[in-house]
């Protein structure tokens, strides 16, 4: 026969010169004079029932653990096989010559709670809490309530806070936060409907309005970016001092009047249906599917998850977190401009209290689908239920005459309800 090979981790060479595992002669290595084989010894037979990389009548060195284990099972990967799969079936050699064999260990119970911790479970739970609100509104409102109108009524006023929601979804992924998008919703729609604004769309068309207000809510959020990543400044802090300087600057622009749309073409475009559906719940579908592709089939979206994640982590790995930073919240400013259209859409109006309290509305949607405040996890639909699930709440509670200040208190219960929901979720899925 030629020259054998030896196997890696195992020994080359004997003592007598010659290798200790051969399949046609018998190897002696190792036996004491009873014919047992010493401490460390694997005879054929044990060898046999261990793992499937070790060769019959191998010798092994003395386990670095002291319990007779082969110190190759105690270093880890050994024959290409990782560690790991070596705990469940490995028959391992004592002193004796006996072989012990090690069950792999039970899994591990998620409890009750597992099914609802997983996105699934948590999209089916906000489709029944969507349905349940919907039998309330017809065992309360009755026939108004279940009508074809009231239907688009709830998707035209889903459509421009949902467009928001979409864009604050980034931002609280990537771990910060934005309390301005109602004053910069309400910047944009004054700026996009001045007169001269409205000249130059006479002039040019409607893109030039559209233009305007997308323009004005990328720098806004521009801003907030530039100050939270480069300034160092708490995302609260930041755009709290936008939400006040954006609405003070539509006030001062707009003189604290409401500014009619002249411009016909923009309320045919913008204010008209398709197949029976408003446009502009056709562009809040449009958004949410946009906003979901660059989520989660993108490198951008990965990286929002790894920034919001462990910002740290995602710079050692290269992500350049200040400009990824920046970029979430210039979206989100896009975001508030596409609204703005919309709501300018509405109400044929430009006006500062345009958005008003639309951030609460926006965190709170975000918050209900399953978004975690602190970042590192995000999704659009779940984003899209929240807004579904809020905006059929306030059509009830209108329908029903109950006031603001009760859709307030019941919106601020359903945060909390939702935040405590979150912790007891991540914490179950950390302990188990």
């Amino acid at each position: 026969m030629g020259e054998e090979v030896a196997r890696p981790g195992t020994t080359p060479e004997g003592p007598n010169g010659k290798s200790p595992v051969q399949d046609s002669v018998p190897s002696t290595t190792g036996a004491t004079p009873g014919g047992a084989p010493a401490a460390g010894g694997v005879s054929k037979e044990a060898a046999g029932a261990g793992s499937p990389g070790r060769r019959a009548g191998a010798e092994a060195p003395a386990s670095p653990l002291g319990a007779g284990l082969p110190a190759q099972a105690a270093q880890g990967p050994r024959d290409g096989l990782p560690a790991q799969a070596l705990d469940g079936a490995t028959a391992s050699a004592t002193a004796s010559g006996q072989t012990t064999t090690t069950q792999p260990a039970a899994p591990r119970r998620t409890g009750g709670l597992g099914l609802f911790s997983g996105g699934i479970g948590r999209n089916v739970g906000l489709l029944v809490a969507l349905v349940l609100l919907c039998i309330v509104g017809v065992a309360t409102a009755g026939d108004t309530f279940a009508t074809g109108a009231n239907l688009l009524t709830i998707l035209r006023a889903a459509a421009v806070i949902g467009v928001v929601s979409v864009g604050m979804t980034f931002v609280i992924t990537g771990g910060g936060i934005d309390l301005s998008v109602g004053a910069i919703l309400a910047l944009a729609s004054v700026w996009a409907t001045t007169l001269a604004t409205q000249q130059m769309a006479l002039d040019y068309g409607v893109i030039f309005m559209v233009s305007t207000a997308l323009l004005v809510g990328a720098a806004c959020g521009l801003v907030n970016g530039v100050l939270v990543a480069y300034g160092k400044i708490v995302p609260f802090i930041a755009t709290l001092a936008m939400l006040a300087a954006a609405r003070g600057l539509a006030e001062i622009i707009s003189d604290r009047r409401t500014q009619i749309i002249t411009v016909n073409s923009f309320s045919d475009v913008f204010g008209g249906s398709l197949i029976g559906v408003p446009v502009l719940v056709w562009m809040f579908v449009l958004v949410a599917a946009l906003g979901w592709v660059l989520l989660n089939r993108t490198t951008f979206g990965r990286r929002t998850f790894a920034v919001g994640g462990n910002a740290e982590a995602a710079r050692l790995a290269g992500i350049k977190v200040q400009r990824h930073t920046v970029a979430l919240y210039v979206l989100l400013g896009v975001c508030c401009g596409i609204a703005a259209v919309m709501l300018m859409a509405r109400t044929t109006t430009g006006t500062s209290t345009h958005g008003v309290l639309y951030e609460l509305d926006a965190i709170a949607a975000v918050v209900i689908g399953g978004t975690l405040l602190s970042g590192g996890r995000g999704t659009i639909v779940g984003t899209v239920f929240g807004v579904l699930i809020f905006t059929t709440l306030n059509n009830v509670f209108t329908l029903n005459n109950l006031s603001l200040s009760a859709q307030s208190v019941a919106k601020g219960l359903i945060i909390v309800i939702a935040v405590l929901l979150q912790q007891r979720l991540a914490a179950r899925a950390t302990s188990s």
